[in-house]
């Protein structure tokens, strides 16, 4: 290959990898707009704290359910189909949401919303594993990450900015620019399988069934420590305002103004630092030191006596945990053997929504029991697999190329 086909090989990959983090970042900004409207939704139809639970759970849920599904048809299909169906069921999911005129309506609105944008992450990350050298990967999720948290800090405050005048106008613009993101997915974006063998996954492995029977794996140690991940973090994220609110006495302006500090935290890490940090120091070590960071996090915060360290001690946490996602999803990535790249995302997103839905309900039992356990139990957790990596260091070999 001479030189220039390699150059305008490599312009059309960084292309179609911004297209790619444009939509997740869309995505996730139309997905985030919906935040601050439902409890409003909710009020108007009826309904009670029990009913939003629900709805997180039934979101939650559908992802746990679906997202393996789609990550394994677009080992078979490509991954542009399945792109195209999670932006398309976000399209649909919010255009419900702008029409629903009762109870069962969310339920219907989140039930396609959770099933079909549960495409999007695990194919997203999948493409870029199939367009990224082994070198380049984690910084390539971190950025899809990257493009997630920021698509979340952004969203709320939009939704709340556009919803002056009627409930359902955010979801009629945020589903135009899911569309919007669908016909630039038709007309820019390359098949990335297209530059490789589509892969075939074994016939058998499928689902969640199959998620949980590759715990006993070659990646089932990094498919746990992606469960520890997300139910360390949505512990966090469960309960972060009550005890903002109970410890501290804040109000909305200080616990939303943390909560930007967070997703703003999030965004700039897996945008900015996985890639230099993954290569400097390597992915295991990587991984270790933030699980390490992970546990301090939870301390921090617990004994944060005001704003500033409460502040300090979240950009601690929210930094290793941030970091920790795409370096275990790379080490995952090199480690799959002969599964195909969709179908291991597709597992992964299994452990990372089981994490989803078990912390923030683990975390707000232990709250209503006493204000400090659930950081003193995440702080252990963290702990307890911090020891498990170095009691047990082949647990987590080095990874192939």
């Amino acid at each position: 290959m001479n030189t220039t086909t390699h150059a305008r090989g490599a312009n059309h990959t960084r292309k179609a990898e911004l297209l790619l983090y444009a939509s997740i970042l869309i995505a996730m900004v139309a997905y985030g707009m919906t935040l601050p409207l439902f409890p409003f939704l909710l009020e108007s139809f009826g309904g009670r704290g029990l009913h939003m639970g629900l709805l997180v759970a039934t979101y939650g849920g559908m992802q746990l359910l679906c997202a393996p599904v789609w990550g394994r048809m677009s080992d078979r299909t490509g991954r542009k189909p399945m792109l195209l169906l999670g932006m398309s069921g976000l399209a649909v999911s919010l255009l419900v949401f702008a029409f629903a005129r009762n109870l069962g309506m969310l339920y219907a609105g989140q039930l396609i919303m959770g099933g079909l944008t549960s495409a999007l992450f695990p194919v997203a990350a999948a493409y870029v594993t199939d367009i990224s050298s082994s070198e380049q990967r984690a910084g390539a999720l971190g950025k899809i990450g990257a493009a997630t948290g920021l698509g979340i800090v952004l969203g709320p405050g939009l939704g709340g900015l556009l919803a002056f005048d009627s409930l359902s106008l955010p979801f009629f613009i945020s589903a135009g620019a899911a569309l919007l993101v669908c016909g630039f997915m038709v007309l820019f974006l390359p098949e990335s399988l297209g530059q490789a063998e589509p892969q075939a996954a074994g016939g058998r492995q499928f689902g969640v069934a199959a998620a949980l029977r590759a715990r006993r794996s070659p990646i089932g140690v990094g498919l746990l420590l992606l469960f520890a991940v997300y139910f360390g973090k949505s512990q966090l994220s469960g309960i972060f305002s009550l005890f903002s609110m109970q410890k501290f006495g804040y109000g909305t302006a200080e616990i939303g103004s943390l909560l930007m500090i967070m997703g703003l935290g999030y965004a700039l890490v897996q945008g900015l630092l996985v890639g230099p940090l993954t290569r400097r120091f390597g992915v295991k070590a990587i991984i270790s030191l933030c699980t390490a960071g992970s546990a301090l996090g939870f301390l921090a915060l617990l004994y944060a006596p005001n704003y500033a360290t409460l502040a300090s001690a979240l950009c601690l946490f929210i930094a290793c945990n941030a970091t920790l996602k795409p370096a275990v999803l790379s080490w995952i990535s090199r480690n799959s053997g002969g599964l195909g790249q969709g179908s291991v995302m597709g597992y992964a997103d299994v452990y990372m929504s089981s994490g989803r839905i078990i912390g923030p309900i683990w975390a707000g039992t232990l709250f209503d029991l006493h204000i400090a356990l659930p950081f003193m139990s995440g702080s252990i957790f963290f702990g307890a697999v911090l020891l498990g990596l170095l009691l047990r260091p082949t647990a987590l070999p080095e990874q192939a190329c």
